[in-house]
């Protein structure tokens, strides 16, 4: 008869792979229940309950165990799935056979029958217990058929003393093996939380060195971390701070550092707002590209990318404003390029140790147009206006020769959207020595309208009272 006493001492647990149940519980499992099993018919033969011929029962059951521990363990049974549940079966339909050549004497049979219905539940749940008791159901009928019944079904107290005492300790120690299990199953399951809870941290920590979208597919398992690059058409942005080289001379290398990161992350968070992925950051200059790892396609690649270096420009007079409150007179404005074409991109570097970017002369002309662009300029090439030029309203600024390109490379500005041209633009700015304002009507809630209109009067009576001074 057997259980599975499944317990084992404790090991690393690999998070990746299920726990395995150990086949030595199981032998020792048999063991007893078999065992158990021999000792009930021995007494039953003492007692004259059974017939002699019954000894070679119990050298059956005492032999049984050793012979599944080799056939599961030392033969081609040991690659078979769900062996442990197939051989409980096989043990059901032993059990049967024994309960019919007892002849259905009451208290054995019932104890070789808990035992085996114990054992299924715990194994293998209702399924397991419905179709062992149908095969041990069936090897009954069979051995009735061929022994038939017992003159009486009662046994004497001895037999059923030693029956229920062995059924007895048999659940006993099954059910405290069977909770040993559940303690160590449910500590592997607490350690595997924690290596991933762990695992969750430090993949986090590690995201603030790559791009949201690489980090992405790299974890979500979209792309392999090795040595490969492909050929992408990617819209490629460029933008440095005018005036910082100058800024940094004047201010403290802490304020300077302060000012700096505070400019990248809220350039960042319009970059990955637009779905740009960001490359690095080289001095005050930010590189960003759009096309890989995700992309919508050519055309919204690159108004994705010219729609975010509109909104950086306008993001960046609210930043102004904001140094200016706290004593940095320089004016600082930004200058960006844009180019879009067929770049290499990739992991470069190392296998122990890679970078994600691009290279092609695309990047060197995305490169050129921003150090030609003016403070708060914004130049494409004609690839990137071709693209863009039904959504967003750019001025000719004529050609320029770049290195790697065989003919002149048109250039065009980048004036704003068209929805935003005209009487109806949502978009307002006026600055002066002493004001400026800055105003995205469609940004703006109906709480927040009427307190800037307030702001706004107020302004407006204190500088005519001073006119009228």
């Amino acid at each position: 008869m057997s259980a599975t006493l499944n317990v084992g001492k404790s090991a690393v647990i690999d998070a990746s792979q299920p726990v395995a149940i150990p086949p030595l519980p199981d032998y020792s499992g048999r063991l007893l229940g078999y065992t158990a099993a021999a000792v009930m018919i021995g007494v039953g033969i003492l007692e004259n309950v059974f017939a002699n011929w019954m000894y070679w029962l119990i050298a059956g059951a005492l032999v049984w165990p050793h012979i599944t521990y080799v056939l599961t363990r030392k033969t081609f049974l040991n690659r078979v799935q769900r062996i442990r549940q197939h051989m409980l079966l096989v043990d059901c339909a032993i059990g049967g056979m024994f309960i019919g050549l007892l002849g259905l004497v009451a208290v054995p049979s019932v104890s070789v029958a808990l035992m085996l219905m114990f054992s299924c539940l715990i194994v293998g749940g209702i399924k397991q217990w419905t179709f062992g008791v149908l095969l041990m159901v069936i090897s009954l009928i069979i051995a009735i058929g061929i022994q038939g019944p017992a003159e009486s079904f009662q046994s004497p107290l001895l037999t059923s003393i030693t029956a229920m005492a062995a059924t007895g300790l048999y659940i006993c120690v099954t059910a405290f093996y069977s909770h040993q299990q559940a303690r160590t199953l449910l500590m592997a399951k607490t350690q595997i939380q924690n290596q991933r809870e762990q695992s969750i941290a430090l993949s986090h920590k590690l995201s603030k060195y790559l791009s949201p979208q690489v980090w992405q597919s790299i974890f979500t398992g979209e792309r392999d971390v090795r040595l490969e690059t492909q050929r992408k058409k990617l819209a490629i942005f460029f933008s440095d701070i005018k005036g910082f080289t100058e800024l940094s001379e004047e201010m403290e290398p802490e304020a300077l550092t302060e000012l700096l990161n505070h400019y990248f992350d809220e350039m960042s968070a319009v970059a990955l707002k637009y779905g740009g992925t960001i490359d690095k950051f080289v001095g005050d200059s930010i590189m960003i590209f759009f096309g890989d790892p995700t992309t919508k396609g050519q055309r919204e690649d690159a108004f994705a990318c010219v729609s975010m270096a509109i909104e950086m420009r306008k993001h960046m007079k609210i930043m102004r404003q904001k140094w200016r409150s706290q004593g940095i007179k320089t004016p600082l404005e930004i200058r960006m390029g844009i180019s879009t074409g067929y770049t290499t991109v990739g992991n470069f570097g190392a296998e122990n140790r890679m970078d994600y970017t691009i290279i092609g002369k695309e990047v060197n002309l995305a490169s050129r147009l921003e150090s030609l662009a003016d403070a708060g300029e914004i130049l494409v090439s004609y690839e990137t206006f071709s693209l863009i030029k039904d959504r967003i309203m750019c001025r000719d600024k004529g050609e320029i020769t770049v290195k790697g390109f065989g003919k002149p490379v048109a250039i065009y500005e980048v004036v704003d959207f068209r929805r935003d041209m005209g009487p109806n633009r949502s978009f307002l700015e006026h600055e002066h020595s002493g004001f400026a304002m800055y105003l995205d009507s469609d940004k703006v809630t109906e709480k927040e309208r009427r307190s800037i209109l307030q702001a706004l009067e107020e302004a407006a009576d204190r500088l005519r009272n001073e006119d009228d001074l």
